[in-house]
């Protein structure tokens, strides 16, 4: 199963972080051990400290009572240093038995003995010196196995220091040379396979541009998002492949009717304006009949009809003048009529001047046809504009009326044959349409897009 491309990508910093994660994890479980046996030193140094101050006040305390002297009475100020002393050896006993455990009986000495010289029971100065004496020896006792106990565990903490060195280290560079080693095989090996794919597609992308429409091969199922490129691409090849095949039908189509046209105006119709002199050469002699005259207009009706199927075909004002004469000649010429609807042309001069490409133009002539036609006979209009201007970037021509309008969906579906032909024509020269309704009260609006750009030397460029 193919993972997907955020995953290619992320699969070598992923196993990277994982095993550094891992590292983390084990350096923390073994400065645990440490960590602990720095707490127990913490704790007996606190034991030390707080036997020294009891000590410390024992000694006062037996100072105190050598100086006791019955005749003379003790003062208050006395009497609460002795309050303070004993109150002092109470709080660091008691914090002694807190942090370490005792024997209950040396337990009980220390608290027989703190009873003792509690002042509240008087300051006897026997009793006070006899309590300090049974007091002092337990102290130096505690003191001397927690001082035994400190320097043992300093010992081994040194040497489980050194271990820890050692093996963190050889633990560390293992891990993290197996991370860069392992990071850097699956990053080539998943970036080895991903380059591949896409230098593929540019490839493939680089022919087409070129002019090879030979699609890439569709992948049997979309794994990731290469393969949706892929299929993409497929697409759009195959999807141009027919937008050109239309081009070029589009192109050799126009190009046979303009042969025709050609053919029609340097044979048929030479031979025919050759046979009308010829009736016409008649008409001064005396013996013509009267049925030349009547051959001689039907010869001209000919003549006429003939030269509109010839501009049908391919208008010869579209080459000679432009697109605008050539339109407003097709609607003077077939629209101008008294029964028809009243329109109204407008040609932007900048679309007047411009150099337009020669399938450009037919095809826009052909679409602006097509559309005033499809007013005419199907809108019920009264009155329809047809413009051609430029907005923005975009050559804009716009065939608006005030009918009855229409669904395109419906009249696509009904098969109509003008707007596939709209639709076509205006794929082969990249350009976007669109119905809407119309500004007016009722009717269509139909517009076409088409994109184009201005050169540094302010000609107009067209890009397709």
């Amino acid at each position: 199963m193919r993972l997907a491309l955020k995953y290619q990508i992320l699969m070598a910093p992923a196993t990277v972080l994982l095993l550094m994660s891992l590292l983390l994890v084990f350096l923390q479980a073994t400065y645990w051990d440490l960590s602990a046996k720095r707490r127990q030193a913490r704790k007996l140094g606190a034991v030390f400290v707080a036997l020294a101050e009891t000590d410390l006040a024992a000694q006062h305390l037996s100072r105190f009572a050598h100086s006791l002297n019955r005749e003379t009475p003790i003062s208050a100020e006395e009497l609460k240093a002795v309050s303070r002393l004993h109150r002092h050896m109470e709080e660091a006993l008691g914090k002694v038995q807190e942090l370490i455990p005792l024997p209950e009986d040396v337990r009980s000495t220390l608290n027989s003995a703190l009873h003792g010289l509690n002042p509240e029971n008087g300051l006897d100065q026997e009793r006070i010196l006899s309590n300090i004496s049974t007091l002092r020896p337990q102290l130096v006792a505690i003191s001397e196995k927690v001082q035994r106990q400190r320097y043992a565990l300093s010992e081994e903490h040194a040497r489980d220091i050194d271990a820890l060195v050692t093996r963190t280290a050889l633990v560390s560079l293992i891990v993290l040379g197996a991370a860069i080693v392992l990071g850097i095989f699956l990053s080539l090996f998943f970036a080895r396979n991903i380059l591949r794919r896409i230098q593929f597609l540019s490839d493939s992308a680089g022919r087409i541009a070129a002019g090879d429409l030979t699609p890439p091969p569709a992948p049997k199922e979309i794994k990731d998002e290469l393969d949706n490129l892929s299929f993409s691409i497929n697409r759009m090849t195959d999807r141009l492949i027919r937008v050109v095949g239309a081009e070029k039908l589009l192109e050799g189509a126009e190009e046979e009717r303009r042969r025709i046209a050609m053919d029609i105006h340097d044979q048929t119709l030479a031979d025919l304006s050759s046979v009308l002199r010829g009736i016409q050469a008649l008409k001064t002699e005396e013996a013509c009949s009267p049925q030349a005259l009547h051959l001689e207009e039907d010869l001209q009706k000919a003549i006429a009809n003939l030269r509109e199927v010839m501009d049908n075909l391919h208008p010869q004002t579209l080459d000679i003048l432009g697109l605008g004469a050539a339109l407003e000649s097709h609607l003077e010429r077939h629209l101008a009529k008294e029964d028809l609807p009243e329109y109204h042309l407008y040609i932007s001069p900048e679309i007047e001047t411009a150099d337009l490409p020669r399938l450009v133009r037919l095809s826009l002539y052909r679409i602006a046809v097509e559309a005033v036609h499809n007013v005419v006979k199907h809108a019920g209009a009264s009155r329809y504009e047809v413009s051609l201007d430029r907005k923005g970037d975009y050559l804009v021509l716009a065939v608006e009326d005030n009918g009855i309008g229409f669904e395109e969906k419906r009249a696509l579906q009904q098969g109509g044959r003008g707007l596939h032909n709209i639709r076509e024509r205006a794929r082969a020269i990249g350009a976007r349409i669109d119905w809407k309704a119309s500004r007016f009260n009722s009717g269509t609006r139909f517009e076409l897009f088409l994109p184009f750009r201005a050169s540094a030397t302010e000609e107009v460029q067209w890009s397709r």
